[in-house]
């Protein structure tokens, strides 16, 4: 009977609980945060919709990763550590709904208060909240972890919270953050999902060094395991005080997860393809039509489904590093552009699976193309330079007729190129004036990324560029881009319906000066810093729809990347054992929602 019933009842939770509830009164208790709006589930909530409080627990989850990790804490600048301890051991005040553009639910505080303005924001902790070694979870752990990410934590949280002005901690299960000049709408969020540290366990002055040390954490699985630079294993806890929450039923299903790290793509299908690890989100058009045609696929026992993607698709493209000399021009990062042509690769190399972005935030009400700039849009940008085709909507990438050689892209990138001041000589492309050659380097970590920067060169040189593409392993990638060192990278900037104060550290001035910040292309557009302003002070969806539209405007319109291409599904491979809910929630399907049919 329960196969039947469960997925009426949970079709019916899921309408229930996307109905609104009643606003909260300003500077009254409540049970989430939203950044526009209320939050669509009510007070009392069992579970979310999208979860499976049924589920059964137990048995192992073994994933797989490409390249290799030399530390346990991804919340600062040195080393390259996976995502395992701040998913699973660490937990915030707050947790987010995925089924909501951006709204927060309790977790370690079970109510928030917050004024109209969002000048102050009081979290009220559940008392049972414990960590792993049996230590409660107090406010001053709360401040303990703010200061901490504050003073030596990675660049987000050290320009987010720079917008506090003072923490309080009212007694062992209140504490209180004053941001009255901050004029960020999106700070008290952020703050409600800021990972918490043992104040008891944690060494501040070591904080920000390399560690493979098992962190202490509140959360429902401890490590168990460290094989450096090859696995992490995580062993649910028994006694993890948040099982029965509502924002935890039905999550964290697997007794053990595993991360197993291989070195490199090829050796990861190949390790997938003999049953090592259980899930994988392929990302490649070639692996996905050809590449599943092996035993176990055939036995039945893999499993594979394509998921149409709901969010933005963000930024996949070539990184421009203005920094640079040669590339700090825009007519030259144009002409660059005109040369990437997206038609003969996505036939040639990708099975025509792939479709061009066009924005950085692609696929949603987010982006600027196809859409006329509003006044509200125009009087964030004024002042600004910016092309018309770009403000009216009708600026898209260049397209190509598709033969991999296409003389009118030529033609019009070497028309830019010599208005930039680079002329043909002997076949090679030289500044007029010193003869320096337009040379740069792409660096690359993988064999799918080498193979495209491949071809791409051989589309510059056909205009006398000269492009040399560079394999590096991924602790030498990831050290240079830190640094930004390095003139063309391949990267993806991830998207969501709810941009905020992570786009600082993407685009801002001040980021392009900040090593390990993400804004690789050197922006340093004074108007980004008001466009992101709005568009965090942003009361409405409709103000912060215009704001986010401005900043993707400003940042087509400077041609800091060679935008390349975006996948319309998600493509899964797992082990036929795996179940997921039936319901997709809005952001995707994590492997917390997932169990095993018989652990």
């Amino acid at each position: 009977m329960r196969r039947f019933a469960q997925p009426i009842l949970r079709a019916i939770a899921l309408v229930l609980a996307l109905l609104p509830g009643p606003p909260a009164a300003a500077g009254q208790p409540t049970h989430g945060l939203a950044m526009h709006g209320e939050p669509a589930l009510p007070p009392g909530f069992s579970h979310f919709p999208y979860a499976d409080p049924e589920a059964p627990k137990g048995g192992r989850l073994v994933l797989g990763l490409p390249g290799t990790f030399d530390g346990l804490n991804p919340h600062v600048v040195k080393g390259v550590a996976p995502d395992a301890v701040s998913r699973f051991v660490l937990q915030s005040l707050m947790v987010r709904s995925l089924d909501e553009p951006f709204t927060l639910y309790g977790l370690v505080a079970n109510a928030v208060e917050i004024d109209a303005g969002r000048s102050r924001a009081t979290f009220r902790l559940d008392p049972r909240a414990r960590f792993s070694d049996g230590v409660a979870l107090t406010a001053r752990d709360v401040a303990f972890s703010f200061e901490l990410l504050r003073s030596r934590g990675k660049p987000f949280h050290r320009a987010s919270f720079a917008g506090v002005a003072s923490v309080e901690v009212i007694d062992d299960q209140t504490i209180r953050f004053d941001m009255p000049d901050s004029g960020d709408r999106e700070l008290p969020l952020l703050i409600g999902l800021m990972p918490i540290f043992p104040a008891h366990a944690t060494d501040s002055e070591s904080f920000e060094e390399n560690t493979l040390k098992p962190m202490v954490g509140s959360g429902p699985y401890a490590v168990s395991e460290v094989r450096p630079g090859e696995r992490v294993t995580l062993t649910r806890r028994p006694d993890y005080w948040g099982a029965d929450l509502p924002t935890g039923r039905g999550l964290n299903n697997f007794d053990e997860i595993r991360y197993d790290f291989y070195r490199d793509a090829n050796t990861l299908l190949e390790a997938f393809k003999a049953g090592l690890y259980d899930l994988r989100v392929e990302n490649d058009p070639a692996r996905w039509s050809t590449g599943y045609d092996f035993a176990l696929a055939r036995e039945g026992r893999i499993r594979r489904e394509a998921v149409p993607v709901r969010t933005p698709k963000g930024m996949n493209a070539f990184v421009l590093n203005t920094r640079r000399p040669l590339l700090s021009d825009a007519r030259v990062r144009e002409a660059l552009s005109l040369l990437f042509d997206f038609d003969w690769v996505n036939r040639n190399l990708y099975f025509a699976a792939m479709r061009r972005t066009a924005s950085y935030f692609e696929g949603s009400d987010l982006a600027s193309t196809g859409q006329p700039a509003s006044a509200e849009e125009r009087r964030l940008l004024e002042g600004v330079a910016i092309r018309d085709d770009v403000m009216e909507g009708r600026w898209l990438p260049p397209g190509s007729d598709g033969s991999g050689g296409d003389r009118a892209a030529a033609r019009e990138a070497l028309r830019l190129l010599g208005e930039a001041g680079f002329g043909l000589q002997n076949g090679t492309l030289r500044r007029r004036d010193t003869g320096e050659p337009l040379s740069f380097e792409i660096l690359v970590t993988n064999r799918a990324q080498e193979r495209l920067a491949l071809n791409y060169a051989g589309s510059l040189a056909r205009i006398g560029v000269t492009a040399r593409v560079r394999v590096v392993d991924d602790v030498q990638y990831w050290r240079r881009l830190t640094s930004f060192d390095f003139d063309v990278v391949q990267w993806t900037w991830a998207a969501s319906l709810s941009p905020g104060n992570e786009q600082r550290n993407r685009w801002s001035p001040a980021a392009a000066e900040r090593s390990g910040s993400l804004n690789y292309a050197g922006v340093r557009e004074p108007a980004v810093d008001r466009v992101i302003d709005a568009m965090l002070a942003a009361e409405t969806r409709a103000a912060f729809v215009d704001a986010v539209r401005a900043l993707d405007r400003l940042l087509l319109a400077g041609f800091y990347v060679v935008p390349l291409f975006n996948l319309p599904d998600q493509w899964l491979a797992f082990d036929a054992g795996l179940r997921k809910p039936v319901h997709r929630p809005l952001l995707g399907v994590p492997v917390e929602l997932w169990w095993r049919e018989s652990p």
